[in-house]
Order: C-alpha cells, then structure tokens, then sequence
C-alpha cells in the first residue's frame, strides 16, 4: 500500500511521467532515422589502416569516474521511480543504437584483396600519378608519370581497386541492416581515405582542384 507521504508526491509530480514518455518516444524515434556517423568513422578507419597494412589505433578507454549519488529531492519516491523508468528505457535503447560492423567474409575479403593491391598501386600514390578523387575512389591523375609500358597494368589497377571500394561501400551498408546508408557510408570513407594517407599523397578537394596532403 502506498504510503500518504508516496501519493502526494506523485499527485505533485505529473510532469515526471510526462518527461520519461517523452524520454522514451524520443528514443524510439532516434533509433529508427540516426545513422552513427562517428562509428563510421571509426570503422573506415580501422578498415583503411589494414590496406595500408598499418597497425590499429588503440581503443579509447573511459574511466571517467561515476558521479557521486546526490541527496535531497533524489531520494523521493517520484525520482527513484523515475531513474527505475530510465534504468529500462535507456539501456534498451543503447542496445538498439545501430553501430557499424566491418567483420562479415565479404568484407573481409575484400580488405585483403585491396591490401595485396596497395602495394602496387603505393608507388603510384608517391609519384602523383595516382590521386585520390573526392568521392572515395582513386584516379590517374598524372599519366605522364607512368613509364609507358606500366601504364596499361596500372589502369588496370585503379579500375580493379575502384571495383571493389564500390562494392565495400555497398556490402558495408547491407552488412549493417541499412542499404539505403550506402552513399553515407561512402561519403565517410573519401574522407578517410585521405585522413589516413601519408603525407606527399594527392587528393581532389570538393571543388575539384588537387591538393598534396
């Protein structure tokens, strides 16, 4: 039985139960439309240093100490039932937070093959004969720089390598359960693509006009 002092805090407190439905509607909304572009970014990474045949970066760690409970108002019944209500809703959410995976044998597949490629093609990078353009995919950007009788192969090169980055964007997004996220998941890796490549590089900027990194 509900205690006098509980009922009147409660008849008090409507807006309690107001906030955490709102809470929770708002959640619910989140998880259906947010695409985790910070994941993304963090998985293109992962997955570029391993073409480049870098180590990964190490994972940040928290260890943020927890606050200290407080006390006064926290101690009511309207705001123990409400940190009940959110100790539910929000671990539900976190857990329904789309993420991005880059760990399927398509993926990883194609990861190795674009790795083995890299090789050939990183002399090409260092000389300027090949660039990166602004769309995630690679381009011959100087081909006088290639002597003639390479120049067939190392079409061949970019044309594989951008085969298999159309087809990483795509297997990315269907991966994760959202293929419409494929042009998303594409925009976050033309920009790592040149984050994570050495100084010297060339990239195409968003006007069209080339830059050494």
């Amino acid at each position: 039985m509900q205690s006098s002092t509980e009922s009147a805090v409660l008849s008090r407190s409507p807006s309690i139960w107001l906030i955490a439905g709102l809470a929770l509607l708002s959640a619910c909304v989140t998880v259906n439309v947010y695409f985790p572009a910070a994941a993304a970014e963090n998985a293109a990474d992962r997955f570029i240093r391993g073409v480049y045949g870098e180590p990964a970066a190490p994972e940040s760690s928290s260890d943020e100490a927890s606050p200290e409970p407080q006390s006064g108002l926290h101690d009511t019944f309207g705001q123990r039932a409400l940190t009940g209500l959110l100790d539910f809703v929000v671990p539900a959410a976190h857990a329904q937070q789309p993420d991005i995976t880059i760990s399927t044998p398509g993926i990883n597949k194609l990861q190795s093959a674009m790795n083995a490629r890299h090789e050939k093609l990183k002399p090409y990078y260092e000389s300027g004969a090949v660039g990166m353009d602004s769309n995630g995919f690679i381009t011959l950007r100087d081909e006088s720089a290639i002597p003639l009788k390479d120049r067939n192969n190392v079409k061949k090169l970019v044309a594989d390598e951008n085969n298999d980055r159309e087809a990483l964007y795509r297997e990315v997004a269907s991966a994760n359960g959202h293929p419409e996220w494929k042009s998303d998941i594409q925009a976050i890796f033309a920009k790592r693509w040149v984050a994570n490549a050495p100084s010297g590089w060339w990239y195409q900027s968003a006007g069209g006009d080339w830059v050494q990194k």
